[in-house]
């Protein structure tokens, strides 16, 4: 990857499917380890391991080391995208199937819309972009609403999911609070530098929450399967490094929009994922709240796509 090289169609192509197959497959991965690693652990070793040999990766290229104001922003930034973003994702998966799970993240999107004040303008003076807006969180409706309406007593795994749902939406909440802070208040480091430190202190963070919760009392390394350590290995290495320097890569040598496709196909990777490995239930209604929500998704972006 030479800078000011034309870049390699091939790299592009496997950049692509990492964005689309790796992140689409980390719902499945992450229960996989759920079976026997606690949920704020899991995501202390995960984030750990990735921010370890980042680390080591910087240190070999003789990157810059960061200022101490460098360090405090990305661990703001890295608490709330990865803390409780991603570390909220791992524990709404204990009680909702993960192609679920996959499709409320898919509504990412409409947040940015409208918590990034700065860019209201634009925004809201497009009426595609309401209307996708609107639709995105008709489908979370769509998917959920229905859970216990018909019931007098809710049972606790309903209730279980319906708290779960919420949670989802403050994941959705504190990534994008985290993205738009990241990108209003930048630091001079490079990405690899800034992302290894928010892992590393998203961490430390996700322990304290394992500690708080009590899941050392519970959890032994002696009962975590094998799978489930070749899950947690696949969602720090190939989830929060790969994919993620994909990413990173992508922006920089294809036109954002175009990259922005993996929210597309996230969530049927997800979805078709987990109904053949994990017996997932695919109903008719999961269809439909997932052809309601990635419409939204469309709408939102076609006014960018017109500008290509």
């Amino acid at each position: 990857m030479n800078e000011g090289a034309a870049p390699n169609k091939w790299l592009i192509a496997l950049a692509f499917a990492a964005i689309y197959l790796i992140w689409g497959s980390t719902y499945l991965a992450i229960l996989i380890a759920l079976k026997s690693i606690t949920p704020f652990l899991m995501a202390c070793m995960r984030f750990f391991i990735a921010g370890v040999f980042l680390s080591a990766w910087c240190i070999l290229k003789k990157e810059k080391a960061p200022s101490i104001k460098s360090i405090q922003k990305n661990a703001i930034s890295g608490v709330l995208m990865l803390s409780i973003g991603s570390g909220s994702v791992i524990w709404a998966e204990q009680y909702l199937p993960s192609g679920t799970t996959a499709i409320i993240v898919a509504t990412l999107p409409f947040w940015f819309i409208l918590l990034d004040k700065k860019q209201w303008a634009n925004y809201f003076s497009d009426k595609l972009i309401i209307l996708g807006v609107l639709l995105g969180f008709g489908g979370v409706i769509l998917l959920f609403g229905g859970i216990g309406a018909t019931k007098q007593h809710i049972s606790e795994r309903e209730m279980m999911q319906i708290i779960s749902v919420f949670v989802l939406v403050g994941a959705g909440i504190a990534w994008v609070f985290g993205s738009l802070y990241a990108k209003y208040k930048p630091t001079t480091d490079s990405t690899m530098i800034n992302v290894s430190i928010q892992l590393l202190v998203s961490g430390v963070f996700s322990l304290l929450a394992s500690l708080i919760a009590g899941e050392l009392s519970i959890f032994s390394f002696k009962s975590v399967t094998h799978d489930a350590w070749l899950a947690l290995l696949y969602l720090a290495i190939m989830g929060s490094l790969v994919a993620y320097i994909s990413y990173v890569w992508l922006i920089t040598v294809c036109p954002p929009v175009q990259v922005g496709t993996y929210a597309y196909v996230n969530p049927v990777i997800a979805v078709v994922l987990g109904g053949l490995f994990a017996n997932e239930p695919f109903t008719l209604k999961q269809i439909l709240a997932l052809g309601v929500i990635l419409i939204g998704v469309l709408f939102v972006n076609l006014p960018k796509y017109k500008t290509l």
